[in-house]
């Protein structure tokens, strides 16, 4: 009765808890602009300031350094309040980013805005809305948080055609002109339809749970050194991923393709991505998230091996839409294990922690694989680098994997 009550009433796994999943993967969705804008214009923007690949990169180092603090700290904010007011107040830093950054007369200012308003008022729409999720789903968990990173993807896909077209037509500062107007226009509002607090929260009038469930599954690991672990895996990994996601409009400008080819080698990539984090959603439900994520960090690597033989434009197609479909779930996946192995009322915070990581391997990734590209000259080297951060995120996930014991019971929420 109790659990009909909560159905009821909008609780977890309720008619209300899918509505909520769906405006989420749409802020996810828009606020994805963020993170992806920047690869897009990096040609245009390394020709009008006149600086080498290496520095060309620093402004999505910056966003994603940006991006990394913004899960870290606006996560411990949605665990005390909420995700509505964080999610509008990045919001707004978001968009204005965008119309500020359209303006930037010089690469440094062009970075600072990139990363202290693009890529922190991104991260709102990443890994806290993960968390938010997470509490609105027990049987379907995987898949719901899966579907909510997906949006990120989702954005990939769309907004690199979307600022490609708009740059044709208007150039780079243009684009960023219509992205920071969209932003504005529909993140704010959307924001507040995710009003109601989770359900672990206590409401006015309703009584205050004596202590909370248990996390579903068990370790010997402490939690500290679990959530240690998984940075160094997130941050091996995303080395790793990186590399084709940052760099493929730059390899294909290099390569004689063009940027258009890049673009929409990019989109392909992160189309793929979309259906992957779909499928570990679903895996994660039924063997769990460490052994889904142990699947996606073996398959990333094998998928970075075939960039290293494969140039031609078709195979490069091929080889971008195989590593979107080998990738795309590791990331959801980390968020996923923290909600198994760790308590609810700390989603925010850990979940946040562990997305930092991964978004500073991707900052940290995107610029080294510059700086080999301009000690190079080629982007074989950057493609072996990242495979060697790949091995060491397979070793953490293997080290998590051996100290991890079966789960508590599948009948506990946590």
């Amino acid at each position: 009765m109790q659990a009909r009550e909560t159905h009821d009433a909008g609780g977890v796994d309720s008619a209300y808890a899918w509505l909520r999943l769906g405006l989420s993967m749409l802020l996810a969705t828009i606020g994805g602009a963020g993170m992806w804008s920047v690869i897009v214009v990096l040609p245009a923007v390394e020709r009008e300031f006149g600086v080498d690949r290496a520095d060309a990169s620093l402004p999505y180092t910056a966003t994603m350094v940006g991006f990394a603090l913004g899960n870290l700290f606006i996560g411990r904010f949605v665990d005390r309040f909420g995700v509505t007011a964080p999610l509008a107040i990045a919001s707004v830093a978001l968009g204005s980013g965008f119309l500020l950054a359209s303006q930037a007369g010089s690469i440094w200012i062009f970075t600072v805005l990139q990363g202290a308003l693009i890529g922190f008022g991104s991260a709102a729409t990443f890994g806290p809305l993960l968390a938010d999720v997470s509490h609105w789903f027990d049987k379907r968990r995987g898949l719901a948080m899966s579907a909510t990173a997906s949006g990120n993807y989702l954005a990939g896909a769309i907004w690199p055609l979307v600022l490609q077209a708009a740059m044709a037509e208007h150039g780079w500062r243009g684009a960023y002109v219509l992205a920071g107007t969209v932003c504005l226009a529909v993140l704010v509002p959307l924001a507040f339809l995710l009003r109601r607090p989770p359900p672990h929260m206590a409401r006015k009038g309703a009584p205050v749970p004596k202590a909370p469930p248990p996390p579903k599954r068990s370790t010997s690991l402490s939690p500290g050194m679990l959530q240690f672990l998984l940075i160094i895996a997130g941050l091996g990994c995303c080395v790793a991923m990186s590399m084709p996601q940052v760099h493929i409009v730059a390899y294909c400008v290099d390569l004689g393709y063009g940027v258009a080819r890049g673009a929409e080698m990019l989109s392909l990539m992160l189309a793929g991505g979309i259906a992957s984090r779909l499928a570990s959603g679903l895996l994660a439900d039924r063997i769990g998230g460490l052994p889904t994520l142990l699947i996606g960090a073996v398959l990333q690597c094998l998928a970075l091996l075939l960039y290293l033989p494969y140039d031609g434009l078709a195979s490069l197609y091929l080889v971008s839409l195989i590593f979107g479909l080998s990738q795309g779930g590791i990331v959801s996946s980390y968020a996923i294990v923290v909600r198994e192995y760790l308590p609810a009322r700390e989603a925010g915070r850990r979940v946040g922690a562990v997305i930092t990581a991964t978004i500073v391997g991707m900052a940290i990734g995107g610029w080294m694989s510059g700086w080999i590209y301009d000690l190079t000259a080629s982007y074989q080297a950057a493609f072996l680098n990242g495979i060697a951060w790949n091995l060491l995120n397979i070793a953490m996930i293997v080290l998590i994997f051996w100290r991890s014991g079966r789960p508590r019971g599948t009948a506990v929420t946590a």
